[in-house]
């Protein structure tokens, strides 16, 4: 196999390995994740976020944070550069996120909000499903029954939605998910026992959790709560205020940009 040949996640993921390391959070201290921002993230107080008003439908909703550094650089650095082993730290902070909106006891089932197959062709691999692995796996590290449903499915593709406000990312997305009904009958009863929380690395306008949240409840699988590792502080528009273009640092890296899908843009 040719350089030419092997994905970019998996070539930047082979540097990763064998130049020296630095700090992904602050760039510049030892290691890819050095001591003084895993005692940050240590310190991360997972509470109630997401947008306000919050969109219809949206469950309650808990984040291990603000999406700043040096919890920006390290989603960035994992989702789009393949510093996969960060998977390890990002999830212990969902775990908290899943702890802080579901309870700190009882069997939980983390559902991760799907990315499209283009954009895990190009990546490599699915940073959400990875990081759900990696939180479930903290959770019963912890005594905690947990595992990761990733049942819900893109009916259709969606607009860019670079640009649009909170109200046309809602119109954009809606319909955009579903439960197949094998998928539905087969977690039917597991949903009854546990407490099926919907999972996300970053909620931006909390459209995709919004959509999310409605295709669990059409298939008679309703989720119990939501958690993500970031959230993006959000204000109510001023009234009269046209649509709001969404700023840069609002957004995943992989938002940007035309083409990307359902989790191709801010959710």
């Amino acid at each position: 196999m040719t350089a030419l040949s092997i994905p970019a996640t998996h070539r930047l993921g082979l540097l990763d390995l064998l130049l020296p390391a630095v700090c992904v959070g602050c760039r510049g201290g030892p290691g890819q994740l050095c001591p003084e921002c895993r005692r940050l993230l240590a310190a991360a107080r997972p509470g109630p976020a997401g947008p306000r008003p919050a969109p219809p439908g949206l469950p309650p909703l808990h984040a291990a944070g603000p999406y700043a550094e040096p919890l920006r650089s390290l989603l960035i650095a994992h989702k789009e550069r393949g510093a996969l082993r960060l998977a390890g730290p990002l999830g212990a902070l969902l775990a908290g996120a899943v702890r802080s909106a579901a309870g700190d006891t009882g069997p939980v089932l983390l559902v991760p909000v799907p990315s499209t197959r283009r954009s895990v062709r190009a990546r490599g691999h699915d940073p959400m499903l990875r990081l759900a692995r990696s939180a479930a796996r903290a959770l019963r590290r912890s005594g905690r029954y947990a595992r990761v449903a990733p049942v819900l499915r893109q009916t259709r593709r969606v607009a860019d939605q670079a640009g649009l406000d909170a109200d046309g990312r809602r119109r954009n997305l809606a319909g955009a998910l579903a439960v197949p009904a094998r998928s539905a009958a087969r977690l039917g009863g597991a949903g009854q026992r546990h407490r099926l929380v919907l999972v996300d690395d970053l909620v931006t306008t909390g459209a995709s959790l919004a959509e999310a949240a409605r295709a669990l409840a059409a298939a008679g699988l309703a989720p119990y709560a939501a958690a993500t590792v970031a959230a993006v502080a959000r204000r109510p528009a001023a009234p009269g205020a046209g649509p709001r273009r969404a700023r840069p640092q609002e957004g995943r890296p992989e938002q940007r940009g035309p083409g990307r899908g359902a989790r191709g843009q801010p959710g």
